[in-house]
């Protein structure tokens, strides 16, 4: 990961755009390539981000722009992060290694459990390859199967927020080189959703499911309801 302290500017150019004036900021370089940029006000939300895949290039500064160093951060789609840097404070790199991923509490660890019991839930005709399926950077929850065969990546959580998303979908990019399970698709699912978390999933093509822990532990409930 690399830490970068800075003076600096943010414009997001993409299918909407965004502006962030100069000031000083942390800028988060992870080694998926991820770039993230953070104010010193919030702990669950950079102010601007870019997920991968996605490449940062530092590009030469713009005419008439004193500033010590100019990136761009483009994806896939085109869209791109330009992070004008007036002055760096701090510059440094370090090695993490691989996480063993949040341990969970128990009662998504139970969820987990009764859904890989009640697959179903997911949709008629899905079936179960494995629970806790490992990747790189962590396990999966459920890995599974629709009815039509294709692979369903599923993250399961108690309060479905947008770290959560984040965290499905980078399983998703890993999973999908994969030739022999891609392609994956992602299920979000947990007891609440925040609208946040549900935007985002939805634009990522991730679909959410909105879990009655008591229904699947049996009782009748009226409220069980997927998404």
């Amino acid at each position: 990961m690399r830490l970068v302290i800075a003076e600096c500017q943010v414009d997001y150019v993409g299918r909407l755009t965004a502006h962030l004036p100069m000031a000083k900021r942390l800028l988060l370089v992870k080694s998926d390539g991820s770039v993230s940029v953070h104010a010193d006000d919030r702990a669950y939300k950079p102010l601007n981000w870019m997920s991968p895949p996605c490449w940062l290039t530092e590009a030469a500064v713009p005419k008439g722009t004193e500033a010590e160093a100019y990136w761009v951060v483009t994806n896939k789609a085109g869209e791109e992060l330009r992070i004008t840097i007036a002055s760096i404070e701090h510059d440094s790199q370090h090695e993490l290694g691989i996480d063993p991923g949040l341990v969970k509490d128990g009662v998504e660890a139970h969820l987990q459990e009764l859904l890989a019991e009640h697959v179903e839930t997911l949709g008629p005709g899905h079936t179960l390859i494995r629970r806790e399926y490992m990747t790189a950077i962590g396990p999966v929850d459920l890995l599974c199967r629709d009815a039509a065969g294709a692979t369903v990546a599923v993250e399961i959580k108690r309060r479905g927020e947008i770290d959560g998303v984040e965290q499905l979908t980078r399983y998703l990019e890993l999973l999908n080189r994969d030739t022999t399970l891609a392609p994956v698709a992602g299920v979000f699912a947990a007891q609440q959703i925040k609208p946040q978390a549900r935007t985002l999933a939805e634009d990522r093509g991730i679909r959410c499911v909105v879990l009655d822990y008591e229904a699947l532990r049996g009782a009748e409930s009226t409220e069980f309801r997927l998404f």
